[in-house]
């Protein structure tokens, strides 16, 4: 089974990828979004969001980052995507999945499901733009207030020339509701040609499988599956045992240590506080930590916490 980190906004920056892949059992991951409007984004903005650009592309595991890129101007979508691969990248994502209000306030993400024509427009533009050895994939969920368009869309996006195509099984309204779709990931298999990497509700090997299973795909994506159970993806691939409680805090720490040197005084901390609210899921000791530190805004009072009441 192959399986594909997942870019998720505001909590899988480079430091969680890092975490995330040391165990190698991911083919690629994602970087978080980087917004395109109306101008070339600078490199330094690229190697912020991408850091992996400055080591080939990839982490120090060795797995593939591809940069994700949301817009809704074809031609500067096309530009930045050039740009990025100029630099290293090693594919390039387009984000038609992002739920958020104020990025689909702005013509971003998943509210451009509905106008299929413009998203099969971006897709072509940008895989015009870079060579065709590099891929580029495109994320997508079903719709934006309903699924009828979810099949005209995939089939545009195979035309406009997508690598692979990864659905999200839920509508930007259905938001994270469980359940998961899958069985619409199965329709839009049978209508199209290009590989599907299938995402939505994969929380544990059993739901891999089971995904799996339903929908046909060799691929699966995964994101707040990873988050809350760390080795996730080495439990689905290698049958590794899950992580125990020391281990993710172990985890923790290591994240703190490569993000220290983070000018904001407050962003580290309250990642990690995200992040606790992910683990919860798995492990009860996450909410006792999380109740220890939720009013921390010092980085060391959290990391002194975690090594005299949880380690």
């Amino acid at each position: 089974m192959k399986i594909v980190l997942a870019p998720m906004e505001g909590v899988i920056d480079f430091a969680m990828r890092e975490i995330l892949t040391s165990g190698e059992s991911y083919s690629y991951g994602l970087t978080e979004f980087m917004r395109v409007n109306d101008h070339l984004l600078s490199k330094s903005q690229f190697i912020k969001y991408a850091p992996e650009l400055l080591t080939d592309g990839r982490t120090h595991s060795g797995t593939p980052i591809y940069i994700q890129l949301l817009g809704q101007d074809k031609n500067w979508m096309a530009e930045n995507a050039f740009r990025a691969w100029e630099m290293g990248a090693p594919g390039i994502d387009l984000n038609f999945g992002c739920p958020a209000k104020t990025v689909n306030r702005n013509k971003g993400g998943s509210i451009l499901l509905k106008e299929p024509d413009v998203v099969h427009e971006i897709v072509k533009a940008v895989r015009q733009a870079v060579p065709v050895a590099i891929p580029v994939t495109v994320k997508m969920r079903l719709g934006y207030e309903d699924k009828t368009l979810a099949i005209e869309n995939a089939k545009g996006i195979e035309e406009a020339g997508a690598t692979r195509l990864a659905v999200h099984a839920r509508t930007k309204l259905e938001g994270y509701r469980p359940p998961a779709h899958w069985h619409w990931i199965t329709k839009i298999k049978e209508q199209v040609n290009i590989p599907i990497i299938a995402n939505g509700d994969i929380w544990s090997t059993k739901d891999a499988s089971n995904c799996i299973n339903e929908t046909g795909c060799e691929t699966i994506m995964i994101g707040r599956g990873a988050l809350s159970l760390p080795n996730l993806a080495d439990t689905i691939n290698k049958s590794d045992e899950p992580y125990n409680w020391q281990q993710t805090c172990q985890a923790i720490l290591q994240y703190a240590e490569y993000r220290r040197d983070d000018g904001n005084q407050n962003f580290v901390p309250n990642r990690i506080k995200q992040w606790l609210t992910y683990l919860k899921r798995q492990y009860t000791e996450a909410d006792d930590l999380f109740s220890e530190v939720k009013r921390y805004r010092d980085l060391n009072q959290i990391i002194e916490t975690v090594n005299r009441k949880f380690l």
